[in-house]
């Protein structure tokens, strides 16, 4: 028999609370098994003999923090981050770091409370599982001896438990039918501290058939010390829940299967009818005459044959569940046959055979309960922590959008700004949804153009004048001419052509020349027609414009337009203008005023024809109906001034109300 002794009360309750007895290897708490949670393997190393261990030498004995086997086929891992620094105070059931297996990135947290004293294996580095990655010190002021056991060489390996595993079969296990011949996985009910023994289950963020992801939460778990969600290393469908909700079992016992193929859900469900929530605790070894254990006392359970009282809970299976369902049964009412009263999908179809009453509950409730994270432990993806820690960020300051509230990537990025957060658009039911653009555009050549020569307008003094101009005779030439081809805004350009004659100021621009301002005269009038295209905007010219046929201006400007859809316009088809027009009124724009292109005196805005009420003394009721459309015309104040403006519009109205002859 070894013996232990403590110098202190301290040390000794310490040493009873760390410590179980292990017959080949002194004491310890032996490696847990490769089980489905992320969670590191713990271990408190002791003598294999008969030593004499101190209170000096307990207080400066580390928790030594090993490599978690986070898949059955995982070897080893690599830190992606560690979400604590030495010296950090650690709680049980937080997130310590975040390790990335063959599977997937996971976060691995703290069975105990302490001090993160010393990490071994840094960011990025990977080490075997079951290799001790970090000590934690019980008490702050054991930091510092751990760290100094640890640099002088003194820190002993976790030990290698695997004979005393292969020594002590577990004593209570039971024959089970042979398992199916189908990939799946196994998941056990997980050890969450070093002293639980047995674990309920909470909820089932899944239920049967729903497929899983390796990585994704599938069940809550209540343990001695706090509550932790179970994630899943494997990705597949849960085939079978063993364990129900409020149910518990014990640690290393099944609690559910996973099918790799959703085919094999139901050789997995006849499987797992046959397997237990309870194991027995391993055997211990004792002298011969002991006595054997004590068998636990079994769970209460409703007894058989009687409906669930009001306010229990009711034990059925998740297909008598989903029945009851289904033919709106509530489930509560019925009497279950199974084991310890359990309610099998046999028990509901038998109660819809008898013509029973479909009592539904009153009020619909959530099939699962809503899952809280425990005290102080805040629900956080690995990557999200990882991501969180580097912005140095508080996780407990970011409202999770992820399942059960969880912080998601994304959440911490919306955070530090990197993203911007997304938010549901108000629709009405059957319409279409518009996706809007929401991200940077870069300028393509000819926008780049566009907006350098708008930005070499801003230093020109400029001014608007606007006038109507009755359209009857105009609309009534346009007709006339429509057959032969012509656009209204050929006819446009050849009625402003015809007025710049008269107003050769218009048609000017301002110069200097030798350090002397002046007036840049043009003795060619060509019209510029602005015209939006996909990308950007162009002015195709139509030279001479005052002395071409109206004809000729309508076959002239189909040309231009088709080059300047298809981008084959020559630089002398469109920056050759000395004059522009900018003709809005097709789009129902009533007036606007136009920015002055730079290089030119003036720019003319055409908005649309509008009927209006006018006085007309020949008319029966002294009134009359008539077209009219308003133009403004933007000009350079440095050579041309207000009269000049109002005489070339009086002009222009003048020949399109009545010399519509000088058109044609």
């Amino acid at each position: 028999m070894k013996t232990i002794e403590a110098t202190s009360l301290t040390a000794a309750a310490a040493l009873l609370n760390v410590l179980c007895v292990i017959p080949a290897y002194g004491f310890g708490i032996a490696p847990a098994g490769q089980r489905a949670v992320s969670a590191p393997t713990i271990s408190r190393v002791g003598p294999s003999t008969g030593y004499v261990v101190t209170s000096t030498q307990l207080g400066a004995e580390p928790i030594k923090i090993t490599m978690p086997a986070l898949s059955s086929t995982m070897k080893e891992g690599r830190v992606v981050s560690w979400l604590k620094n030495e010296g950090d105070e650690i709680e049980a059931g937080e997130a310590i770091m975040v390790v990335e297996s063959d599977k997937a990135d996971m976060d691995v947290e703290a069975f105990e409370d302490g001090y993160l004293a010393k990490i071994i294996t840094e960011e990025g580095e990977s080490a075997p599982v079951g290799e001790v990655v970090a000590l934690i010190a019980a008490l702050e002021s054991e930091i510092g001896d751990v760290v100094s056991s640890y640099e002088g060489g003194s820190a002993a390996p976790a030990a290698d438990n695997s004979a005393a595993e292969d020594a002590a079969p577990a004593a209570g296990d039971t024959p089970a039918a042979a398992a199916p011949d189908v990939s799946f996985s196994q998941i056990d009910m997980p050890a969450l501290s070093s002293t639980m023994k047995e674990g309920k289950v909470v909820s089932w963020l899944k239920a049967e058939g729903d497929p899983i992801s390796s990585g994704e939460a599938i069940m809550v778990v209540e343990s001695d010390k706090a509550d932790m969600d179970v994630e899943a290393f494997e990705d597949g469908y849960l085939a079978a829940i063993i364990t129900e909700e409020g149910d518990s079992g014990a640690v290393g016992a099944p609690v559910a299967l996973i099918a790799e193929n959703e085919s094999d859900i139901p050789a997995l469900k006849a499987y797992a009818a046959t397997l237990s929530g309870f194991v027995a605790a391993p055997a211990v070894a004792a002298p011969a005459t002991s006595a054997p254990a004590a068998p636990k006392p079994a769970v209460s359970k409703p007894a058989a044959g009687g409906a669930a009282a009001s306010g229990d809970r009711v034990v059925a299976s998740p297909l008598a569940k989903k029945r009851a369902e289904e033919l709106g049964f509530d489930i509560s009412t019925i009497a279950g046959t199974g084991p310890n009263g359990r309610i099998t999908a046999g028990d509901v179809e038998a109660a819809a055979a008898s013509g029973a009453p479909a009592a539904k509950k009153a009020s619909a409730e959530p099939s699962k309960p809503a899952w809280t994270p425990a005290a102080g432990v805040i629900a956080a993806t690995p990557t999200a922590r990882a991501f969180a820690k580097k912005a140095k960020l508080d996780l407990a300051t970011i409202t999770g959008t992820g399942e059960f509230g969880r912080v998601t990537i994304d959440d911490v990025k919306m955070a530090t700004g990197e993203k911007k957060p997304e938010r549901k658009r108000a629709s009405q039911p059957g319409a279409e949804v518009v996706e809007l653009p929401g991200d940077f555009v870069a300028f393509t050549g000819m926008q780049k153009a566009v907006s350098n020569n708008m930005m070499a307008t801003l230093n020109i003094p400029e001014f608007r004048v606007s006038r109507e101009i009755q359209m009857d005779a105009f609309d009534s030439l346009y007709q006339s001419l429509k057959p032969k081809g012509v656009t209204v805004s050929a006819m446009l350009a050849k009625a402003v052509a015809l007025a710049i004659a008269k107003h050769p100021i218009i048609n000017s621009s301002y110069s200097e020349q030798g350090g002397a301002p002046g007036i840049q005269y043009n003795q060619d009038i060509n019209i510029a027609m602005a015209v939006a295209i996909d990308g950007g905007l162009i002015t195709p010219t139509l030279k001479y414009a005052n002395e071409r046929s109206m004809v000729e201006l309508g076959e002239n400007w189909k040309e231009l337009v088709g080059k300047a859809k298809t981008g084959t316009l020559s630089p002398d088809e469109y920056n050759s203008g000395t004059f522009t027009i900018s003709n809005m009124g097709m789009f129902g724009v009533t007036d606007f005023g136009a920015i002055l292109p730079a290089g030119s005196g003036g720019i003319l805005a055409i908005g649309g024809t509008q009927e209006t009420i006018v006085p007309d003394s020949a008319a029966v009721l002294g009134l009359k109906k008539v077209k009219k459309m308003k133009v403004t015309l933007t000009c350079d104040h440095r050579q041309i001034y207000g009269a000049d403006a109002a005489l070339f519009l009086k002009t222009l109205a003048d020949i399109m109300e009545n010399k519509l002859d000088m058109l044609s």
